[in-house]
């Protein structure tokens, strides 16, 4: 009972440091509000993001298998799958954003250039994408909790 709660514990902890790093990138990646502090905190807020969905994956991954329901009923449940897939898809939509911002950064070194406009505007889109699947989860959370929609 304490492992499960213990998982349970990182997991949120896990979530939560996620939803505030991802609307942090949304927030700082703005053209009227982007500089070379900004450039250089968006590198920094994406790195502890990427930790942060990797520690969602790890201890979800952990609750599946050592949790109260046990593997056999966790993994067999499709919310399970969907929780799953849009987690990888917004780590699949960090990459983008993460080449873009080690770009900027080594541009701002070389040059003291900023991106442009247009760059900027298309990279918060793809934060804000992913900022957005991430609101379909905890839907898929709570119906899995009460055994909705599974098997």
């Amino acid at each position: 009972m304490i492992l499960d709660a213990l998982l349970a514990y990182l997991h949120f902890a896990a979530i939560l440091t996620a939803v505030v790093f991802v609307a942090s990138q949304a927030a700082l990646c703005r053209p009227e509000w982007l500089n070379a502090a900004a450039v250089q905190r968006l590198a920094r807020v994406n790195a502890i993001y990427l930790v942060a969905l990797g520690l969602v994956l790890a201890s979800g991954a952990a609750r599946a298998q050592f949790g109260a329901k046990g593997p056999d009923w966790t993994w067999a449940q499709p919310l399970l799958h969907l929780k799953l897939g849009l987690t990888l898809a917004m780590l699949a939509m960090a990459v983008g954003p993460t080449r873009r911002y080690a770009h900027w950064r080594d541009r701002l070194a070389r040059d003291g250039s900023l991106p442009a406009e247009a760059e900027v505007r298309a990279t918060r889109r793809s934060v804000m994408i992913a900022s957005h699947l991430m609101l379909i989860i905890p839907l898929a959370a709570v119906l899995l909790a009460r055994g909705l929609l599974g098997r």
